[in-house]
């Protein structure tokens, strides 16, 4: 059976290919007839055409060299060199003219060209092909239309890609930094594996896994440890591929995509981004005949439906985790929901360790240094900064990649690459005392983090930047901490009103970014003195059972106060700000200083001119 198939489809394409090249073949010799008919019938307009009464006469006075008889054309060749044509009546002889007129044929050379059977020939090509480039014509319009309505009706099939087992495969080996989650889909590899285990203590499969995460934290690559793991059929689709311009072909896809895995059972479906068709259905505001609803219906009962469906897990990936379905998150679809965090310091060494194979790095390359250096760096952010720091390398030609070009790497990952911009002196030196402001504040203040790095070469859309990375990861903020962050970020635009008495728009971003931290400490940590109450947006439960999004009740008065609570804790870290830089001030001109001739000065350089962090964050 599976040697035929392949036969039956060449000789199909045979078939195609002989009636193309019997079309383009009819379609070159009925050209080629008409241009050759073109062609003979301008030679024979190019000659001067002489009555038969002229050529008779000229036959009698010996002027004429040959006559050419074609049909009832008679071409004339003449002593001189001259050409011409006549014509004679049909069914009526030269010679019988010649002789009518008492004119000896013997005086010219006379030859007759019977042209009935190539004129026959010529006239049954000119009619037949005509009509068989019509037929071909039509063949293949009618072919297309098919093509076209077989295409329409392949509308519903599911475009889910099956996992192929000979392709390089994807193991739990190759995944770091997300243990616990390694941990929950390796139960579920082995539940596909030895059923029996679980069944005799009445366990049951779970019927879905949501992985749930930011982007770039390894949801993807966790599946593709699935499926090289499992050793059974794995089937893989995007959300958005179920969708179509044509009404029902999501739903039809989702139920051809379900009844191929019950097939080939036991088996795994991974929808990647279900974001894109599980979204929370309407509530009366929309319609409800949506084709992203309908999909998402018809995928909720192939989960957990009438009909069993015992032997497909399906795995799911998202990053917006709080916009999907409350009927798709219920026990009997979704049964676990497994969050793929940032990965912690451990984590990153073991990832970190991954990439690296294949690398040439310096033997005094510390890795628990990187793995700190790279707080709140996902795995995805990690690959692409060796990838990175290895091009850097190449680039000036270094035998092996050291700390400085992961340190630069780095940098271009999360800032973006250095830019040259020509800025004046002035600029220069607002830039430095700016940046010099933040690192200061940073320094002298008991819980922020030490300096990383200071620079006033321009990345991204800033001019400047003062690297603080966090030492450790954090679970909570305190309010001090919140507080003193405020005060480092307000630290650049007090440097430039202390030493400039101006103001300038570089503190822009800082603004936004102090504004948001203390409309969160008011609105959702309750870090003021309105109390520990949310003012901010809640989520609340709809009658339909999902929760969204909806700004409470709140009064002018209320409002009012927000907005002065606000106010006063971005003040309060101005003004501290400026007093703390008003008695730093020798420190904050050598830091400037410092920064207008090296442009970039590391931890180690900039301690050496402010001492040692003496108390640092818990």
């Amino acid at each position: 059976m599976t040697t035929k198939k392949p036969a039956k489809k060449t000789n199909q394409f045979k078939l195609e290919v002989n009636l193309k090249n019997l079309f383009i073949i009819g379609f070159v010799i009925f050209f080629g007839i008409i241009a050759i008919s073109s062609i003979s019938k301008e030679l024979n307009q190019a000659l001067p055409e002489k009555s038969i009464s002229t050529v008779v006469e000229d036959v009698r006075n010996q002027k004429v060299k040959k006559v050419e008889i074609v049909d009832n054309k008679i071409l004339i060749q003449y002593k001189d060199g001259s050409l011409g044509v006549s014509y004679k009546e049909p069914g009526e002889s030269f010679l019988t003219i010649l002789r009518d007129a008492k004119v000896d044929p013997s005086k010219t050379q006379i030859v007759i060209k019977d042209t009935q059977g190539s004129s026959g020939l010529i006239n049954f090509l000119s009619n037949f092909i005509p009509t068989i480039l019509m037929v071909g014509f039509f063949i293949f319009i009618f072919r297309q239309a098919r093509g076209a309505q077989d295409n329409v009706f392949s509308f519903g099939q599911s475009k889910a890609k099956r996992f192929n087992k000979d392709l390089p495969k994807t193991t739990f080996k190759d995944v770091a930094g997300v243990d616990e989650a390694k941990k929950e889909l390796e139960e579920i590899v082995d539940f596909l594996k030895n059923p029996e285990k679980y069944k005799k203590l009445g366990a049951r499969t779970p019927k879905g896994v949501l992985l749930v995460g930011p982007a770039g934290c390894g949801k993807t690559l966790l599946a593709k440890a699935v499926a090289g793991e499992a050793n059974v059929p794995f089937f893989s689709i995007a959300g958005s591929e179920f969708m179509e311009m044509l009404v029902g072909i999501g739903a039809a896809r989702a139920r051809d995509l379900f009844l191929t895995a019950k097939k080939n059972a036991p088996s795994i479906i991974f929808i990647d981004e279900i974001d894109a068709i599980g979204r929370s259905r309407s509530s009366g505001v929309m319609p409800a005949h949506d084709e992203r609803e309908q999909t998402l219906n018809q995928i909720l009962v192939e989960m957990d439906g009438f009909t069993p469906n015992e032997q497909v897990i399906v795995m799911a990936a998202t990053n917006r985790g709080d916009l999907l379905d409350s009927a798709l998150l219920r026990p009997g679809r979704f049964d676990r929901r497994i969050v793929v965090d940032y990965p912690d310091l451990e984590g990153r060494k073991a990832i970190l360790g991954i990439h690296a194979k294949g690398k040439p790095f310096a033997a005094e390359l510390d890795w628990t240094k990187v793995a700190k250096r790279t707080v709140g760096f996902s795995g995805a952010d990690l690959e692409n900064m060796l990838n990175e720091a290895a091009i850097y390398a190449a680039r000036n030609a270094k035998p092996s990649i050291t700390m400085d070009d992961i340190e630069e790497a780095a940098m271009k990952v999360k800032l973006g690459p250095q830019k040259k911009r020509l800025q004046s002196d002035y600029d220069k030196k607002l830039t430095a005392y700016h940046e010099a402001g933040h690192a200061i504040l940073t320094h002298f203040q008991s819980h922020t983090d030490p300096v990383h790095r200071i620079s006033i070469v321009s990345r991204g859309m800033a001019l400047g930047y003062t690297l603080i990375p966090p030492q450790k990861d954090k679970v909570h903020e305190t309010k001090k901490h919140l507080l003193e962050r405020i005060a480092v970020m307000m630290g650049g635009r007090a440097a430039e009103q202390l030493v400039f008495d101006e103001l300038t728009t570089g503190a822009a971003n800082d603004f936004d970014q102090a504004t948001q931290t203390a409309r969160a400490m008011v609105v959702d940590y309750g870090m003021s003195s309105l109390g520990p109450i949310n003012y901010g947006p809640t989520s609340d439960i709809t009658e339909w059972g999902k929760s969204y999004y909806e700004q409470p009740n709140i009064s002018q008065e209320t409002l009012s106060k927000i907005d002065q609570e606000i106010k006063n804790i971005v003040e309060t870290g101005y003004e501290k700000a400026i007093s703390m830089l008003k008695e730093k001030r020798e420190a904050l001109d050598k830091i400037a200083n410092e920064l207008l001739v090296k442009e970039s000065l590391d931890q180690d350089e900039f301690e050496a001119i402010v001492g040692k962090k003496q108390t640092q964050v818990e």
